[in-house]
């Protein structure tokens, strides 16, 4: 028997389309807004809590005792899922990974950025195993640092690692086996470790990571970023310790420079700069939430798809955990003679999940660029067609940030686990299937009440088409001239999306173990 969860009351779907109603008819109504510069408070400047972030800015220990115990769940998590019980509940390889890690990484964006990819196991071991160094620079000669293939520069890996990853995630049923679950561990500190091994700076971070790709998208919307203190300071600097390092310190794994950083994409939050500035000037910064969405950052064309194909996997996710996805699979395997797992059902459903909102990008943004023809004077040039997708594509980051962190909340809150027996019998050994009554108290002992549930998701949603439509207004207006009608075609895609989402949320969903 599978148990789902209640989905989001119809009140709150109906609230939310009237906001969309009446935010979408200002966008086109609103004049174009005067340029503004974004504000940031340097949280070590902070009366009470700026105490606490100096001294995480200055002592290195704090970072590196997070990084050790981060590694040793992950080697517990392999542990547990090569040796230990295979009842998927009973096993801290799945729990961890599928109900804590993957919910409450999403949902930490929010309050920390990029700061996971500081603590991210794959890279740190893979770093310790590689550079033979815990935190100093390293001088070992152990790594090639042969230059990566022009063909792998570009988000274009990630992108096709976070497809393959939903396919076994989703497909063939790694979220089940806690065996499968490790060897994913397993294939993935191999892919960094050997990626370093061969490669200058951090290819693997850089380029081909999912996980962070996914962290680095989703920190550009994150109230929290490693800012320049003052930025006159960074302006006046000659050597860039920040970008080159120092004796002692690692130069930035991600080839960044701090007085120039407008965006959160590729900054790991690995300390590195902060340690080697000479003049102390990097630090945590309060900003504007959604800045860089709205009009700082400036995607390539790799990076546009990356936020697009993260919009569609997003919306696929949620899709498998409705009770009409089970009937999909039994039509689609009917009609094709699908038999076994619905491997080849699943795949088809992947991939017109996957298209199917980039086609609609591209139909709206084609509509956008004759409306664009048509009320454009003569001496102003037309936008190319990838300059539109490019320029826009940032109405899908909130939209895929809201939803993702919607639906987590319900397996976050709803799926609590006994980590007290967990971790004290991480491998289950001699331990029980849960039973319906088990499921059912568990499903009952919520972490907050349902009603606050249901605030939180519908605030979220909400908040997302709200800086969708800040994305639209602006990036329409300052960077194509776009205003009132030309807007609509944009306002209507994320009008679908997000009532494609409420939807979603309205129905009820299956528990994921």
């Amino acid at each position: 028997m599978i148990m789902t969860h209640p989905g989001l009351p119809l009140y709150w779907a109906y609230a939310i389309g009237m906001m969309m109603l009446l935010l979408g008819g200002l966008t086109m109504a609103l004049k174009p807004a005067k340029h503004s510069t974004s504000r940031t408070i340097s949280l070590a400047k902070l009366p009470l809590l700026g105490g606490l972030f100096r001294f995480l800015v200055k002592y290195t220990w704090p970072l590196l005792l997070l990084k050790v115990v981060f590694s040793a769940l992950f080697i517990t998590v392999i542990t547990a899922g090569l040796w230990g019980t295979p009842i998927v509940e009973r096993n801290l390889a799945t729990t961890l990974t599928w109900n804590l890690w993957w919910t409450g990484i999403i949902i930490a964006i929010v309050f920390s950025g990029s700061a996971w990819c500081a603590v991210c196991p794959w890279d740190n071991i893979a770093s310790w195993l590689v550079n033979h160094s815990i935190w100093r620079r390293s001088n070992s000669n152990s790594r090639l640092q042969l230059k990566l293939p022009n063909s792998l520069r570009s988000l274009w890996p990630a992108s096709l690692l976070f497809i393959g990853f939903t396919w076994l995630e989703l497909g063939i049923g790694i979220v089940a086996s806690p065996y499968a679950t490790a060897m994913l561990a397993l294939l993935m500190l191999i892919l960094a470790t050997t990626t370093l091994a061969l490669f200058e700076d951090k290819a693997f971070c850089r380029y081909i990571c999912p996980v962070g790709r996914t962290v680095g998208a989703y920190s550009q919307l994150s109230p929290i970023a490693l800012r320049p203190i003052d930025s006159e300071i960074c302006r006046k600097c000659k050597t860039l310790e920040c970008f080159h390092g120092s004796d002692n310190i690692a130069p930035c794994p991600t080839k960044i420079v701090m007085g120039r950083l407008q965006e959160n994409t590729y900054c790991t939050s690995c300390g590195n700069c902060t340690q080697s500035c000479p003049s102390s000037n990097v630090s945590w910064q309060l900003r504007s939430p959604s800045s860089e969405a709205i009009k700082e950052a400036k995607p390539h064309l790799d990076e546009a798809f990356f936020l697009l194909i993260l919009l569609s996997l997003t919306l696929f996710h949620g899709l498998t955990m409705l009770d009409y996805w089970e009937g999909y699979l039994s039509t689609m395997a009917q009609m094709i003679n699908d038999s076994g797992q619905l491997i080849i059902s699943f795949s088809i459903g992947l991939a017109v999940t996957l298209m199917l909102p980039i086609f609609i990008y591209c139909l709206a943004l084609g509509l956008t660029q004759g409306l664009l023809k048509k009320h454009l004077k003569e001496l102003v040039t037309t936008p190319s067609f990838s300059k539109l997708f490019s320029g826009f594509s940032f109405v899908s980051l909130p939209l895929a940030f809201s939803y993702h962190i919607a639906h987590n909340l319900t397996h976050f809150v709803r799926e609590s686990s006994d980590w007290i027996s967990l971790l004290a019998n991480p491998l289950g050994t001699g331990a029980e299937p849960l039973s319906m009554m088990e499921k059912h108290m568990r499903h009952m002992e919520m972490m907050v009440s349902e009603n606050t549930l249901f605030v939180m998701q519908g605030a979220v949603i909400a908040m997302g088409f709200i800086i969708a439509m800040l994305v639209i207004r602006h990036r329409g207006q300052r960077l194509f001239a776009a205003q009132g009608i030309a807007l609509l075609p944009m306002i209507l895609f994320a009008a679908l999306v997000t009532g494609f989402n409420l939807w979603m949320l309205v129905q009820p969903m299956t528990m994921r173990m």
